[in-house]
């Protein structure tokens, strides 16, 4: 009845099609050939081999994958632009240094070491399935989010209780999003504000965009102590 669904860009792949792309990459890397559809299908558990065809169709849509002449497929530009970035990534973003231990006891001798870094992965696990929006208003002033912080959302079920973005009648909003009797309500955390009640007569026109993990403004990084 809810889906997870991105306003930021048409060809953004959600939780599951990212996972499918990834295995299919992966696999030509490690065996220089794609899986077959059998493959994909124990893979996945997929029950047919439709389940196959549709997820491809998905990524040739979306600009991840193309046929070549043969009937096959292969990266198409969407595809390797998302590969090019997460390697820019790893390059660029190293993380943060760890360069030794401090004891948080009795006073001891400094030890210095290389103990690599701190990443973004370490910090947020599911970083592959985040992105991020900027808030406009203060509805969730008392959650400690902000105008013009930025949010930073994962593409994952949001429970009874959480923080999460909502599409509601075409429009956005962040709300704490509680699942009721009387249907859906979007609760603010913040008393000039009130509280949005949908009717389940209208839940067709509510789609979860993410669930809140964290933001980001110019104090730093703030993560929810939830997850």
């Amino acid at each position: 009845m809810y889906k997870n669904k991105s306003v930021m860009d048409n060809n953004q792949l959600t939780r599951k099609q990212r996972e499918f792309f990834h295995y299919i990459v992966e696999y030509k890397k490690d065996n220089d050939a794609w899986p077959t559809y059998r493959e994909i299908a124990d893979k996945f558990d997929f029950k047919s081999p439709n389940s196959v065809t549709q997820n491809i169709k998905s990524l040739i849509k979306k600009g991840y994958l193309k046929k070549t002449n043969e009937d096959e497929y292969e990266l198409a530009n969407q595809g390797n632009r998302y590969i090019n970035d997460e390697i820019e990534e790893e390059v660029t973003y190293g993380g943060i240094p760890v360069k030794g231990i401090i004891t948080a006891g009795y006073l001891q001798e400094a030890v210095e070491a290389n103990l690599g870094s701190i990443t973004l992965n370490m910090i947020f696990p599911n970083l592959s399935k985040m992105f991020a929006l900027r808030v406009a208003g203060m509805s969730m002033r008392d959650a400690g989010i902000s105008d013009g912080d930025f949010v930073l959302l994962c593409d994952d079920d949001v429970k009874n209780g959480d923080i999460g973005a909502v599409l509601y009648n075409g429009e956005t909003s962040l709300k704490r999003i509680f699942y009721d009797k009387n249907g859906l309500r979007l609760e603010p955390a913040n008393d000039a504000y009130s509280a949005i009640q949908v009717e389940p007569d209208v839940f067709e026109e509510v789609r979860i965009i993410g669930k809140y993990v964290g933001h980001v403004n110019k104090s730093g990084i703030y993560k929810n102590r939830h997850n």
